[in-house]
């Protein structure tokens, strides 16, 4: 099991904590920290706590002297590790997180956490400004969050304007209920919007401003892997909180498919009796099964 180290500066005990993972981004990580404190300037509740992902440019020196807490990875866990070793890192009743590459404007962090005060989480939303649109990457990284988010759109029979935004506050009373279910990479953010929108929690979506990333730096997002990881995340959490949503549909389709063959077989004059059969019994069965999980799914609650 990968270990981990931390160190905490003395400080009363905060009401905010800011959590910046990082992985490598020793060019913005100051900036990032100063933007942060200027956001936060008045405010002498919160605290900023690093997570350093097992970097290889990593000065601890200077981590520590940035923020009132550093957490260390010996060796890189992914990202949605990262967030949940800030989470268990202190106690702060209230917890922000926010990338360490500049690419979101720290200066919003007051309006989410005043937005927090009516709803359950407040997420910084990256697509309704166009500007900010275009730069969430090339057109294929962008084609696949529009594909990710319509199957979300779908499946959570709402509209999430923002899935997998970086940028969130939320209660650590809540979303501790839902840290068993998050990955350890990117799909925890896409996790965590899910699962509060499938209990029933508020969610609330505030546009923002997204930044290039500055620098020659790549995104550390692999597009083939990371895409499939987060449909795969979508459909895992769909199921674990509204499993019907998951099994009806493709009960209905199984059974459509053995139905179209069989008015085939007839006009045709040749009835596909077996592949009817397999078609419908496998429709029948997979309908069974999600009356079976919807029974789970209602118990745990």
């Amino acid at each position: 099991m990968a270990q981990t180290e931390s160190s905490h500066q003395a400080k009363n005990a905060p009401e905010v904590s800011i959590i910046l993972p990082y992985y490598n981004e020793s060019a913005t990580i100051e900036e990032c920290v100063r933007d942060v404190r200027r956001a936060m300037q008045g405010r002498s509740d919160y605290e900023i706590v690093i997570v350093n992902d097992g970097s290889t440019d990593v000065d601890t020196a200077a981590l520590e002297r940035l923020a009132d807490c550093v957490v260390h990875h010996r060796e890189n866990r992914g990202y949605g590790a990262s967030i949940k070793s800030g989470i268990r890192a202190d106690a702060a009743p209230i917890l922000v997180i926010l990338d360490a590459d500049g690419t979101y404007p720290a200066g919003n962090i007051p309006h989410l956490l005043e937005r927090l005060d009516h709803c359950d989480m407040a997420v910084g939303d990256r697509s309704h400004l166009p500007a900010s649109r275009r730069n969430l990457g090339p057109w294929h990284r962008r084609l696949a969050k529009q594909v990710l988010a319509r199957t979300a759109n779908y499946l959570a029979a709402t509209r999430i304007p923002d899935l997998n935004s970086g940028f969130r506050a939320f209660r650590r009373a809540d979303v501790e209920r839902f840290l068993r279910l998050t990955p350890a990479r990117f799909s925890l953010t896409a996790t965590l919007t899910l699962a509060y929108l499938c209990e029933g929690m508020s969610v609330d979506f505030i546009p923002i401003e997204y930044r290039l990333r500055p620098g020659s730096e790549p995104s550390k997002v692999r597009p083939f892997q990371d895409t499939l990881s987060i449909l795969m995340t979508i459909i895992r959490t769909i199921t674990f909180f509204n499993p019907l949503k998951v099994f009806l549909p493709a009960a209905t389709g199984l059974i459509l498919a053995g139905l179209a063959i069989l008015v085939y077989g007839i006009l045709a004059k040749k009835i596909l009796d077996g592949t009817i059969a397999v078609l419908v019994l496998s429709g029948v069965q997979m309908a069974v099964l999600g009356l079976v999980a919807d029974m789970i799914a209602r118990s745990r609650r």
